[in-house]
């Protein structure tokens, strides 16, 4: 499975020039915990998320703090999502392997990751797209499964199992080349976290 399978897309973006207010809209409204920040050219310049935007953004509560509050005032945040985002941004290809993806966002303890093709964002993956993902139900997986091995095979050819995500197919022709590329086309399904193929000679 790779990157572009399991992707939300279209992107919901910002510019540099657009407020912290507006950037605060735009994840409360959609869910999203980091937007893609992109120059005039449509190009990646930087990702700006929940943390970029609430950091020193909130005063003290002088009432209940009033010493804190003496002295000089802090100096104001950024207003802009140029001002706040973090930059460069992580970032990574369409045909990026989820396996490797799924690496990245819990080393660089990151919550999205822009997907791009070429110099564009076509993408974003999320953590809850993953879980998404992994929560499919096993009909729906079993389904998507089928309909892969029918156009390579034929609809009669593969019995198909999915309990948990993990898949069970049987090759009623029991080729070795065809039970590999059987299991190539399972796992890249959403929600599949395991193929077995077997096979089994035709009786009569």
């Amino acid at each position: 499975m790779q990157a572009r399978d399991i992707m939300s897309s279209p992107v919901v973006s910002v510019t540099p020039d657009m407020t912290v207010k507006y950037a605060a809209n735009l994840l409360s409204a959609h869910g999203f915990t980091a937007l893609p920040v992109l120059d005039e050219d449509g190009r990646l310049v930087g990702v700006v998320t929940e943390a970029d935007l609430v950091r020193d953004r909130f005063p003290r509560d002088a009432r209940y703090h009033p010493a804190e509050g003496a002295g000089d005032p802090p100096k104001p945040p950024a207003g802009t999502v140029g001002g706040v985002m973090t930059s460069p941004a992580v970032e990574t290809g369409a045909s990026t392997d989820v396996v490797d993806l799924v690496r990245v966002l819990l080393e660089d303890r990151i919550r999205s990751m822009p997907i791009v093709d070429g110099a564009h964002v076509v993408g974003v993956v999320t953590r809850r797209d993953l879980v998404r993902a992994l929560a499919r139900d096993d009909g729906v997986i079993s389904a998507d499964v089928r309909h892969h091995l029918s156009i390579y095979g034929g609809p009669a050819r593969w019995t198909v199992e999915v309990h948990d995500g993990a898949v069970e197919v049987v090759d009623a022709f029991d080729d070795e080349t065809d039970r590999h590329v059987a299991t190539v086309l399972a796992q890249a399904v959403p929600g599949v976290t395991a193929v077995r193929v077997t096979g089994t000679s035709p009786t009569g």
